[in-house]
């Protein structure tokens, strides 16, 4: 029973992975160099999550939870740039505001603070779907 919750985390985490390039595209987040990043993460991703499925070995293992990792790190990274350019679009469009001034139209602004979470929560269903997965040391000479 618990390959299958596994398989169903992978399945499911990979999926998230191969359409987060889509609603990325599809919602022109392709401006500038920086709105690529999340792209190079899914991409890692996948490739990560395919390097396990063809060849689950040690280092597949600590790849894919080194990758899945770095997409929850890009997740906080890109809410705090969705969160830098809403509040720069505030502060010019009212220039005599402070920050505190327009904080809720920061938050609320267009660029959702909450939309990079997507990487979070793939990264996190693929370290759920490998928790406690190890191989033994021997697993190297192969």
């Amino acid at each position: 029973m618990e390959s299958w919750y596994r398989k169903f985390l992978l399945i499911v985490s990979f999926g998230t992975f191969c359409f987060i390039p889509i609603e990325l595209a599809l919602s022109g987040h392709t401006d500038s160099p920086v709105q690529w990043v999340p792209f190079a993460v899914a991409g890692f991703a996948l490739g990560s999550l395919i390097l396990w499925h063809l060849k689950p070995s040690k280092w597949a293992l600590i790849t894919v939870r080194a990758v899945m990792l770095a997409s929850c790190a890009a997740c906080i990274w890109g809410s705090i740039e969705h969160f830098k350019h809403n509040l720069e679009f505030e502060l010019e469009i009212r220039p005599n505001a402070v920050w505190t001034d327009v904080f809720v139209e920061t938050i609320s602004g267009a660029s959702p603070l909450l939309a990079p979470g997507i990487l979070f929560l793939a990264g996190v269903l693929a370290l759920a779907a490998l928790y406690k997965v190890s191989y033994p040391s021997n697993d190297l000479l192969r």
